[in-house]
């Protein structure tokens, strides 16, 4: 006992030990942390040597009978590892009501060495934003309430001219500081998310130490106990100081060439460094999973690479293959910002293997409650392609059905249940299977490839499926394909298109 002792003390992250403790009968009725690693940290907080002499189901009366229980007590019994998921809920005041856990168990001396990591809200958001304050002046806030903790990533002492050495302010304290008549709306907001959980979009502006003013959004949102009380607040800050400057130059001087071509060349700038980090479109067809898959992307805003279509198309770990297309409402850097959301998500829980209905669930959440509440949507076509099986998995979210070419025949696939993305607050996704055979080939799309003005949506439909019959044969498929269906005169619309084929 005393070496696995010694051996945990020298771990990272969270690694415990546990052994059983048995019944009159000799059955395990219990298990009791008898060794912890320092930076193990359980739901409630508890750290490293807290940990040890605690029982679990004590402690944690929710495992009882779940499938992590019955996986400890396998483990204990056969002398095989666990490895699963749990999703933990919490009765108890000051702890997060909600969890989810991946965890490892390993029989080890009589008893189980069990690691986890926390996959629940919190890691996700801080990953989101990780990848947002590079793409613009960002940075993340967390604050734990019950701990009186609080911490800011480095860029939002930067766009408060803070010294890091000071330490954070509160977000009461922040509003203290709010500029002129900007305060009182700061102010009420701030309060109704620490003491309702309500999320928080301000925007507001605040004066620095050296005089300048600087326009600040800040979002957050607040996880709540058993009791509907704060516990932990979650959010960023955003410099909006050039946007609005930006704006104020633009209606000032919108007649001056010279600044509008200024903004162009920003803007053509900044589109192509989004375009290499968020959606960068191969420069030759794609293998994957013993699929060949071609994109077509075509932004209808011009001088702009990126637009609200995108699509993912990644080898998992399991080897399997994901292809996602996705359209967002609108055109322009909102449309990228809220794709750049949705494609990054989309792919991070597609890793965890989160099913897909789940995932559109998730991402229908994540929009709803996403900083521009503007009334944005979006549709979707998410599919994982299993090559030991040949079998297509698919779900939707009010996206146009996939087009299937088979022996020189074309035909829509029927489409399972799925309404879009950020329409309602409560939506049922379904799931379709396709068996991929030897020279089938699939087409997935965006609206723009089959809408016209003044038409009807079945007409455009039927005028891609006749067009993509006549080029089944084509070793440039979907280029004749675009070339032929869309024009410069009828264009309206972005386009993204995917072709797959065996």
């Amino acid at each position: 006992m005393a070496a696995v002792r010694e051996v945990l003390a020298g771990l990272s992250g969270s690694v415990v030990f546990l052994q059983p403790e048995f019944g009159p009968e000799g059955e395990v009725v219990d298990l009791r942390f008898t060794a912890a690693s320092p930076e193990a940290v359980d739901i409630g907080g508890r750290r490293g040597a807290e940990l040890v002499g605690r029982s679990v189901l004590r402690t944690y009366p929710g495992v009882a009978g779940t499938d992590l229980w019955q996986g400890y007590l396998r483990a204990l019994t056969t002398g095989l590892g666990y490895e699963g998921e749990l999703e933990y809920e919490e009765g108890a005041p000051g702890i997060p009501r909600l969890s989810r856990y991946h965890v490892r168990a390993a029989p080890c001396q009589g008893g189980l060495i069990v690691t986890w990591n926390r996959l629940d809200t919190t890691e996700r958001e801080q990953r989101r934003l990780a990848l947002m304050q590079r793409l613009g002046r960002m940075g993340w806030v967390d604050r734990d309430l019950v701990r009186g903790e609080i911490s800011w990533s480095d860029e939002v002492y930067s766009i408060f001219g803070r010294d890091r050495s000071l330490g954070p302010w509160t977000l009461e304290e922040l509003s203290a500081r709010a500029d002129g008549e900007d305060r009182p709306a700061l102010e009420d907001a701030v309060r109704r998310l620490l003491k309702a959980g309500e999320p928080l979009d301000q925007t507001f502006r605040i004066q620095l130490p050296e005089g300048e003013v600087r326009h600040v959004r800040v979002v957050s949102e607040a996880e709540t106990d058993a009791l509907g009380q704060t516990v932990q607040v979650h959010g960023f800050f955003q410099d909006l100081t050039a946007a609005k400057q930006a704006e104020e130059q633009l209606v000032e001087h919108q007649q001056n060439a010279i600044a509008q071509q200024s903004l162009l060349a920003a803007e053509r700038d900044l589109a192509a460094r989004l375009q290499e980090t968020l959606l960068p479109v191969p420069e030759q067809v794609l293998q994957l999973a013993g699929l060949t898959v071609d994109v077509a992307y075509r932004p209808v805003q011009e001088g702009l690479n990126l637009g609200g279509d995108w699509y993912s198309a990644i080898e998992l770990p399991d080897g399997n293959a994901l292809i996602v297309l996705g359209d967002v409402a609108g055109h322009g850097l909102d449309a990228v910002a809220t794709m750049a959301l949705l494609r990054f998500t989309a792919k991070g829980m597609a890793i965890t293997d989160s099913p897909l209905p789940d995932i559109l669930s998730r991402l229908n959440t994540l929009l709803l409650h996403a900083a521009d509440r503007s009334g944005g949507t979006a549709t979707m076509i998410m599919a994982v392609y299993q090559p030991a099986l040949s079998r297509l998995t698919w779900v939707r979210a009010g996206h146009p059905p996939p087009l299937l070419l088979r022996q020189g025949e074309a035909h829509f696939l029927p489409t399972p249940e799925g309404i879009l993305l950020g329409a309602v607050t409560d939506p049922h996704y379904e799931t379709a299977s396709l068996q991929l055979l030897p020279g089938d080939h699939l087409l997935l799309y965006t609206d723009g490839l089959v809408e016209q003005p003044g038409e009807a949506l079945d007409e455009g439909m039927a005028r891609l499926a006749r067009t993509a019959t006549a080029h089944a044969e084509s070793p440039r498929f979907l280029d004749d394909l675009v070339r032929t269906l869309v024009t410069p005169d009828t264009r309206r619309d972005d386009i993204c298109a995917l072709h797959i084929s065996r």
